[in-house]
């Protein structure tokens, strides 16, 4: 296996989940009849770069399909993190009506809808027909496509030279992390900022979130590899913070190399240096991490055995791509989780693939009085918490598996 941004030979394994179809595949009743295609979900890091990636065999367009179910604008929290994220950037860097904003992963204009709401002119760049069709609704104009070089050149020919770009939880999605990139380089302005945001690789794997890991996250990153990727193809990393989201993620800001407006801060230096502090730049940092995901597989399968023996009943909240991933690992199959539940609509009335267990409305959960909810979606355990309280009128109480199993 080659690296896929400096292609060197890539043999440090940091785990094996077996193998599932892909998180995002939910089945419809009629699917149920046929097999499901299952590719395996290896994950190896290149000690070469240290970016940390997938073996290959799931195609991009298989796993971003037209019907693609995950809709941003489902999570409360995540439109307040979007809404203050567009704030801050047209505090920090001017943006005004003559502005232009592209966002990379649009999904349903959760974000761009605050730029348009502030008269600032803005396009999507989104894959996903289904997401594509709900931002439109909302007035955001989206092009339909997969970004990179090619469609960066394009965009700048219509007019399309970005002031800002956006890229939230997509660098981690691209097959081609390298014309993924460099498109960057192509679409900004010369005095123009480029950000992204992904999950930290050093929360990942010092909270043991392996559920983080599945198809669609071609890559699992640090500023360590990141900084190396971008500087390859035009990009500097000018500044970095810290944000809660995913259980942890950067927000990494970029600049194109040749014009280098902004100067570069010392929080850049400072997380650089807390990565290799850590180790994250020594084979050593990734050798234990299958041990300690298969501790909590195992304590989860457990807790839902003895919830079982006990004639206790079990439910979950979230049909989220991370818990696909924990429930195609532990082979948990309906006979020990008989139902999710999940706000979006384009997800209820269907099946979490692999595990095959129903996805229902919240009605569903009400009715059934569960002695306890598990969050598949552990990261946003507070809202949920916040959202589901009335389980406490009848004794519920709330589970969450990642790092540990915790009831509350």
């Amino acid at each position: 296996m080659k690296c896929r941004h400096c292609h060197a030979e890539v043999t440090l394994k940091l785990i094996d989940l077996g193998a599932s179809p892909p998180s995002n595949a939910y089945l419809t009743k009629g699917a149920l009849l046929a097999a499901e295609k299952s590719y395996p979900l290896t994950v190896f890091t290149c000690t070469n770069c240290w970016l940390v990636q997938t073996q290959d065999h799931a195609d991009a367009a298989e796993l971003f399909a037209h019907d693609y179910a995950y809709f941003s604008s489902t999570s409360t929290s995540w439109l307040a993190h979007a809404a203050a994220y567009v704030d801050a950037m047209i505090a920090r860097f001017g943006l005004d009506s003559s502005s232009h904003v592209v966002e990379v992963a649009s999904n349903d204009g959760y974000l761009l809808q605050h730029v348009a709401a502030r008269g600032i002119p803005c396009l999507g760049v989104e894959p996903t027909a289904s997401t594509a069709a709900a931002a439109r609704a909302k007035g955001i104009p989206v092009v339909e496509d997969f970004f990179g070089v090619e469609l960066a050149t394009r965009l700048v020919a219509d007019g399309h030279a970005a002031d800002l770009t956006a890229a939230n939880n997509v660098l981690a999605h691209v097959p081609d992390i390298n014309d993924f990139a460099a498109g960057f380089a192509v679409l900004l302005k010369p005095t123009g900022v480029a950000t992204f945001e992904f999950p930290h690789l050093l929360k990942l794997i010092a909270e043991a979130q392996f559920d983080t890991i599945y198809h669609e996250h071609f890559s699992y990153l640090s500023l360590t590899a990141v900084s190396a990727i971008f500087a390859a193809n035009g990009l500097q990393v000018f500044d970095v913070e810290e944000v809660s989201t995913h259980g942890g993620s950067l927000r990494v800001f970029a600049q194109r190399a040749d014009s280098a407006t902004h100067p570069v801060t010392a929080a850049v230096a400072r997380m650089l240096a807390t990565e290799v502090d850590a180790g994250m730049t020594t084979a050593a940092y990734y050798e234990n991490f299958q041990a300690r995901a298969d501790t909590i597989k195992d304590a989860l399968v457990r807790f839902l055995l003895d919830a079982k023996r006990d004639g206790r009943s079990v439910g979950a909240y979230g049909a989220a791509a991370k818990g696909n991933t924990v429930l195609n690992y532990a082979g948990i199959r309906p006979d020990l989780l008989p139902w999710v539940v999940d706000r979006s609509p384009g997800k209820q009335g269907r099946f979490m693939p692999g595990s095959r267990i129903p996805i229902v409305d919240e009605d569903h959960l009400k009715a059934m009085r569960p002695d306890y909810v598990i969050i598949l979606p552990w990261n946003l355990r507070s809202e949920i918490v916040e959202q589901l309280a009335y389980i406490r009128d009848w004794g519920g109480r709330f589970v969450t598996a990642i790092p540990e199993i915790a009831v509350t």
